[in-house]
């Protein structure tokens, strides 16, 4: 079944993986950072990943939304839409749940004010940094899978109900 899901979600899973990339490639360019240019740097960048956690969470709740409406359409169709179908819907939910539970873990740690705070040794600051920049990329890299496997399966539905397609989604068994 895990096999059967990365088949099915190549193009979703590659595109992904490529802002992970991409997004951790302008990370690395940055190069070796001192704690207390981290420590700017986190100060600068906060209200940037606030509002791509608000974002990512707000996203991912609309998200969680139409999936219900999507189930919705299914359910109406005429032909009888085979049960792959709803197992795309339903890791689009699993992915989905957890960008909204990782968006809302990382705007919370940075509710917490650890620039302000005179005990934390500097040479922390390089690492929270580092840390932020893998989060942020790889919630970026997480919203664009789910948009991506979210666009296949409207593209799947709109296939069937709007030009009657018979694609392989739909039971031809009766």
């Amino acid at each position: 079944m895990q096999l059967d899901f990365i088949s099915q979600n190549k193009r979703s899973i590659y595109g992904g993986v490529a802002t992970f990339l991409f997004m951790g490639l302008g990370a690395f360019l940055l190069g070796n950072l001192s704690g207390y240019e981290a420590k700017v740097l986190i100060d600068t960048s906060l209200s940037g990943i606030s509002m791509l956690c608000n974002t990512i969470v707000l996203g991912s709740a609309t998200i969680l939304a139409l999936l219900l409406t999507l189930l919705g359409i299914s359910s109406g169709v005429e032909s009888k839409i085979k049960k792959v179908h709803y197992y795309q819907v339903l890791n689009i939910a699993k992915f989905d749940t957890l960008l909204f539970i990782g968006a809302l873990l990382l705007f919370q740690f940075f509710n917490i004010p650890i620039t302000e705070s005179e005990n934390l040794p500097t040479s922390w600051f390089a690492y929270i940094y580092w840390a932020t920049l893998f989060f942020s990329s790889l919630l970026s890299g997480f919203m664009v899978t789910v948009i991506l496997m979210l666009f296949t399966t409207f593209r799947d539905i709109i296939n069937i109900v709007g030009f009657k397609k018979k694609d392989y989604l739909v039971d031809n068994d009766k």
